[in-house]
This record gives C-alpha cells, structure tokens and sequence, in this order.
C-alpha cells in the first residue's frame, strides 16, 4: 500500500521533495502561492521585465500522480495538517518545508497573489528603479551584492551604493574569494558605506523571518527563538519519526541558501521511502554569488576535501547565466510561466 505523505511548502526544498516522492506515494503540496518562485532569478526580474517571467512555474505541471492544494497550513500535529480554508488533511508522513521570508524584491510582497500580478509588481518597481539616479541597498550579504550587480550590468551609469555596518563582506569565507569580490564591485562602480545616505530609491537587503507559524500551538513541535525546529540525523522531529523538517525550517548550521534546501529534500524523500539515509551538515561553506551575467566570485568543494575559490567563469556557467532556469524548467517539464509568455508573444 503506497504511503501518503503531505508536503507543507512549496519552495526549493519541498517542491525536490514533492518530485522525488511522486512516484513511491501519495503526494499531496500545500502552498498558498500559485507557482513556484525561484527566489534567485528575482532580482534579474526586476532588472530586465522582458525576462522576469522565466522566475515562475506554475505548480500544476510538478507532479505526475500526486496533487498540489492552494492553501496555507495554519496547524499541524502528527496525523496531518488544519488548513487556512477550514479543510483537513491526514498522511502517514509529513515533511515541514516552509522556508523563509524576505523582503520584497528578493522575494515578492505577497505570496498568496497570482503570478500575474507579481510580474506587475517587478514591472512597477522597474519602471522607479530605471528613474532613479542614485540607488541604495541596505544590506551587504550575497542577496544585496546580487542585486547591486544585476542593477549595474543594465545600468552601468546608475550610482549604486550598497550599505552594511557589519563588517567585512563573505565573513567565513576564503580571503580570495573576499580579495575578488572587492575587486569585481570596484571595477563596476559598486560603493560601499557603513552608514545610509541620500538616494531616490532604497531597497532592503536583509531580514530573514522563517515561517513555522503553523507550530505556534505546540501541538507537533516548539520553535526555536529563530523559529527553527530542532531535527535528527536524519531530519525527523524528535519523537517523531515520520515528520521530517528540511530547508530553512530545519535547525541546522547550515546557511539559509537553496542548495542546503535540495540537499535535505533527497535525504527526507530516501528516508520516507524506507533508505535510512543520515545527514551530516558539512563545515565546508559555499556559495554563487553572480553580479550579473558576466562576473561572479565564488567558494567550491573540492575532490579529496577542503574548498577552492571558483573563477568567475565558472560562477557564470553554474549559476549567472541562467540563475538555474533550465533546472527548474526540467522539474516543471519545461512549462515555466516564461515558457508560457513566450508561446503567447509576451
């Protein structure tokens, strides 16, 4: 008899997860969104409107057999999840895959909107971004960097500064890969400063805020003071073996990126399939981190151990030529809303 197994979360995690399960079980996907949104290729979709549609794929073509409910969980406990809608779902397993949020426009305002009318936000936002003269991104971690290269590579004259009081930049990672990127933001004209200043248009670039508000009436588990949950070796609730956390949910050392997210979804879909499969976070951090189309710095492992600085070359064939389009479109048997615009003469 084949399991059944919800999946609370669409993002990066839980739709791998969803994907890698369709097959074996039952699947049922609950996320509010109508799509999927690949949070990376958000900041090219404010840039360039003509491509930001390549950042959504409708969920309708991610599962052969199971099925995707528009809803947002509101309470779980260990036989399944009470839905915003008042309906109720029952699985044998449950994977937690909520993610975080992020301010607008890494991620978008609401999430609950349609794709449409978050192509119409990007295409607002752009037009005030193409007007303004001198920008300002409060926040200097690779989500503000990204965007200050993405503005720059369509803007080239446009006054970019990029505020952070927090020290140096990449803390953690390899002095090259530190020694490159201030280079790379040097030779576009990135500015840094520690203090905000005068600018016609300010975007924020930090913030992370992880979603479990679904666990606040302790009926399957209690956060963490970051909102986390605390998991095993391998990924399940203490005490509960067939609910697994994975992604940003999950509390790991692990840095809130897509990767790690992936990285989870195959070893809590192996584990629900019966392939008892342990995880064990590496110390070893890295990381893409493109500035546009053209240059990048980044941080690799390496065969035999230890990480290596990747040249930008290879930051951009692995990551900011297409900020991972052509993977995501594979999940979604090619049918992206991208696609879709495409066909239609969008």
């Amino acid at each position: 008899m084949r399991s059944t197994v919800v999946v609370i979360g669409g993002g990066y995690g839980g739709a791998l997860a969803a994907k890698l399960l369709d097959a074996e079980a039952d699947v049922t996907l609950i996320d509010p969104r109508e799509g999927f949104v690949n949070a990376a290729a958000q900041l090219r979709a404010l840039t360039r409107p003509d491509w930001a549609p390549n950042a959504f794929f409708p969920y309708g073509a991610l599962l052969d057999r199971g099925r995707v409910l528009r809803d947002r969980a509101v309470s779980v406990d260990p036989r399944g999840v009470t839905l915003a809608s008042g309906g109720r779902v029952e699985a044998d397993h449950l994977v937690l895959a909520t993610g975080s949020g992020y301010p607008y426009p890494a991620k978008p305002r609401d999430t609950s909107t349609s794709i449409a009318q978050q192509l119409d936000d990007l295409r607002v936002t752009h037009r005030e971004l193409a007007a303004a003269a001198r920008v300002q991104i409060i926040g200097a971690g690779p989500v503000g960097l990204e965007l200050a290269g993405e503005i720059k590579e369509v803007w080239p004259d446009k006054s970019v500064v990029v505020v952070d009081r927090g020290g140096p930049l990449l803390p953690g990672f390899l002095p090259e890969v530190r020694a490159a990127l201030h280079r790379q933001l040097d030779a576009l004209g990135i500015a840094l400063r520690p203090e905000p200043g005068a600018a016609d248009l300010t975007f924020r670039a930090h913030g992370v805020r992880v979603d479990t508000g679904y666990l606040a009436d302790g009926r399957l588990a209690r956060p963490t003071a970051h909102g986390t949950v605390h998991v095993t070796e391998l990924l399940q609730l203490p005490g509960h073996e067939h609910v697994h956390a994975i992604g940003d949910v999950a509390a790991l050392p692990d840095p809130k990126m897509a990767s790690y997210a992936m990285i989870h979804a195959e070893i809590a879909a192996r584990n629900i399939l019966g392939d008892r499969t342990v995880y064990t976070p590496s110390p070893e951090r890295r990381i893409l981190l493109p500035l546009g189309t053209r240059g990048g710095v980044g941080q690799l492992p390496v065969p035999g151990g230890g990480v290596a600085a990747a040249t930008p070359a290879v930051v951009v064939e692995r990551k900011g030529a297409d900020l991972f389009t052509a993977r995501f479109a594979a999940w979604f048997n090619a049918s992206s809303a991208g696609a879709a615009a495409r066909s239609a003469g969008a």
